[in-house]
This record gives structure tokens, C-alpha cells and sequence, in this order.
């Protein structure tokens, strides 16, 4: 059964999702990526295409060809990285979105669209060695340092400033994940400086040490907000497991091992339902579900989590066989695309393809792909 899953999860992501996405969802012309798709693999014009999307895309592309190097998937990645630093880059700063015919839409500069900047532009570096994308990564570093970071810790929300705006933990664990990838990629010892203080904002201020869980919104000076500071959500304390444990391998710290251990044991216990699904969002206080629906990204986390957490291999792959069993059950669907919502009774709910989640699909799977991998060559090795 675990051999099937892995076999089908596989083939569902490399020979459809992606081959579809590719055909379908870039614009053969322009070279960008449409927002969203419907179910049949035609366009669905939402009214903006965001800077984020694109940077999703060239991400997922980038890193898909160093697993499996198909020519139509390297030829998509210039073009769509010339597409993002020639429409969204302007006054040497990042716009937020575009409208559909193209023109400027939002002037914002988003911290969390910026986090993705440093990780497509690094993976794409790691694809085509485009040094551009090492200029255009540090002017991002810098543009953060400079115009968004605020006296409290960490980084505003956007730019222009808006001090009243609500602050989340959010966007920093985003910029923690293109940090990361920044400083893997250069090995540059200022990504790692921000690595390092984005790691003690999370223990200082994300991490309720009496609930043992991740705060997701706060006010000015990092208390939690007074009307949405109670909401947790399981799939992000799987993330930032994954991300502590890639985070250690650059700053080893016995404290950031035993946070996520934490965190991984608050979302298994109380956001991980009876039949495996993962709400969306729990009470940080009492643990009860807020939000009992299932986005498919939180399961894509927890398979994440499992590959880096220290766990016995019967255990590890238990957990695996069950997220990928009721991901086929209730997500995939066939020719590449997948149920983006589930309700309270896993029952699909109707909603398009967004260009933003095959990211998350790709990283969860090929995660696991990845540790089965280096598991059976640790096997062989020690025959």
C-alpha cells in the first residue's frame, strides 16, 4: 500500500499536474502564469494576477527540473522570470499584482510576496545560473531591511508602512523559508543574520509557551490581537517544523529542535481530525476547531513535518500511508487537478484551481519522495 500511494502521488503530480499546468496555465506568449484555472484547463480570469503567483510557479518549475529534467518545464522559466522582474519591478521596489490586461493593479510591496521572490529567484539561480537573480534577491534583502523592518522586531505587513495594519506571524515564516533558500543557495552570511533573528521573533513572540501553540495575529507591539489572537492553525505549526528543522542544519540550536517538537505534538493532538483530514483552524486557548473545514495545504504541511521529525520508520511510514490515502481519496482528481476545500464532512466543495497551491503540492510530495529516497540508499548502505 505504501509503495502504491508513493507510486500514485508521484504520477499524479509529475505526469499530470505539472505537464497541465505547463500546457495550460502559461501564457505561451507572455510567459506568465494565469492566477487561476478552472477545472477544465481553461483560464480563470480572477481580476489581478499577483506577484506571489508567478513566483509560486517559477519556484515549483525551477525545482521540479532539478527532479526530473524535462525540456518544457526549463524552457518555461526565463520567460516567466523575465515576465515578473519586467512588470512587477518598478521604482526599485516589488508591486503587489497586476489586472488582467496587464497594468499595474496594486503598488504595494508585500512582505510574503517578497519571501517568495528569494525562493524562486534562488532556485531559479540554482536552475539557470541567471546571475540577475542575484542582484534582484539582494536588492529585495535590502529594500526589507531598509523600508519594512519595524522598531518591535520583524517586518511590517507592507509597504507603504501602515503602523495600525495587523501584524502575523505569517509572512516572517515566509521570509524564514526564503531566507533559508537565499543563504543555501550564496551562502551569504547576511541571509543567515535574518535567519537567526526571524527564529528568536518566532520564540520570543509567535510560540505560546503556556498553550504550546503558533499565534498567527498580533497588534503593533506584538500582543496578541484582541479579536483573532485566539486562532491557530494546525498546518502552520507543521510548517514551521519543516522549516525549524532546515533552519538548524544553517544555525544549530538545541531551543528551535525542541520548539518544533512542540509544535508538532499541539497540531497532532488537537488539529488532526479522527479520520485524518486537518482543519483549518483551532482555538489556541481550548483546542476546539474554529474552522472545521479542510484546505488541501495543511495536509501537504504534515507530510512535511513527518519527513524531518525524529520518529521510528514503521511510525514514519504509517503517517505517510494515511496522509497520502486520504489525499488520493479526497483531493486528487484525475488529469492533474485537486479539490482546494473540503468541508466539515469532506465532502469537496466547488472552487477553481488556484495558481498559488500546486506549491504546496509539489513541496509536500516530493518531501516525501525525497526521505523514501535517501531512506532506501541508507538501507543498501548498511547491508
Amino acid at each position: 500500500m505504501f509503495r502504491s500511494l508513493l507510486s500514485t502521488s508521484k504520477d499524479f503530480l509529475f505526469e499530470q499536474l505539472l505537464p497541465n499546468w505547463s500546457q495550460y496555465g502559461i501564457d505561451a506568449e507572455k510567459g506568465f502564469s494565469y492566477e487561476s484555472m478552472n477545472h477544465n484547463w481553461t483560464k480563470n480570469a480572477v481580476g489581478r494576477i499577483r506577484l506571489l503567483t508567478q513566483c509560486r510557479q517559477l519556484y515549483t518549475f525551477s525545482h521540479a527540473y532539478q527532479f526530473e529534467s524535462k525540456a518544457e518545464w526549463l524552457a518555461k522559466l526565463t520567460p516567466l522570470f523575465d515576465f515578473i522582474t519586467t512588470q512587477y519591478f518598478h521604482d526599485d521596489r516589488w508591486f503587489f499584482s497586476l489586472n488582467d490586461d496587464l497594468s499595474v493593479k496594486d503598488k504595494q510591496s508585500d512582505a510574503y510576496a517578497l519571501a517568495f521572490v528569494l525562493l524562486s529567484f534562488s532556485y531559479y539561480y540554482q536552475v539557470t545560473k541567471d546571475k540577475r537573480a542575484l542582484d534582484y534577491m539582494k536588492s529585495t534583502h535590502h529594500f526589507l531591511l531598509d523600508n519594512m523592518q519595524a522598531k518591535m522586531g520583524g517586518f511590517y505587513e507592507a509597504y507603504p508602512i501602515d503602523t495600525q495594519q495587523v501584524r502575523r506571524q505569517n509572512p516572517h515564516m515566509h521570509l524564514l523559508e526564503g531566507y533559508i533558500a537565499a543563504f543555501n543557495t550564496t551562502r551569504d552570511e547576511d541571509y543567515k543574520t535574518v535567519i537567526n533573528s526571524l527564529l528568536s521573533l518566532a520564540v520570543e513572540h509567535f510560540y505560546d509557551k503556556k498553550t504550546k501553540t503558533l499565534r498567527e495575529f498580533f497588534s503593533e507591539n506584538w500582543k496578541y490581537h484582541s479579536t483573532t489572537g485566539h486562532q491557530v492553525e494546525p498546518g502552520h505549526h507543521f510548517e514551521w517544523v519543516w522549516l525549524l528543522y532546515q533552519a538548524n542544519k544553517i544555525s544549530p540550536d538545541q531551543t528551535h529542535i525542541d520548539l518544533a517538537q512542540s509544535l508538532w505534538s499541539t497540531a497532532t493532538r488537537h488539529g488532526i481530525e479522527s479520520d485524518g483530514g486537518i482543519y483549518n483552524q483551532i482555538d489556541g486557548n481550548s483546542y476546539q476547531a474554529i474552522d472545521k473545514e479542510k484546505r488541501i495545504w495543511p495536509i501537504t504541511e504534515y507530510l512535511k513535518a513527518i519527513t524531518v521529525l525524529p520518529m521510528g520508520l514503521e511510525e514514519k511510514q504509517h503517517r505517510i500511508e494515511s496522509a497520502l490515502s486520504f489525499m488520493t481519496k479526497h483531493y486528487f482528481l484525475e488529469n492533474g487537478r485537486w479539490n482546494e476545500y473540503l468541508d466539515a464532512n469532506n465532502e469537496a466543495k466547488s472552487f477553481p484551481l488556484p495558481g498559488t497551491s500546486s506549491y504546496h503540492i509539489f513541496l509536500g510530495l516530493t518531501e516525501v519522495l525525497t526521505w523514501d529516497k535517501q531512506t532506501l540508499s541508507d538501507s543498501e548502505t548498511d547491508i
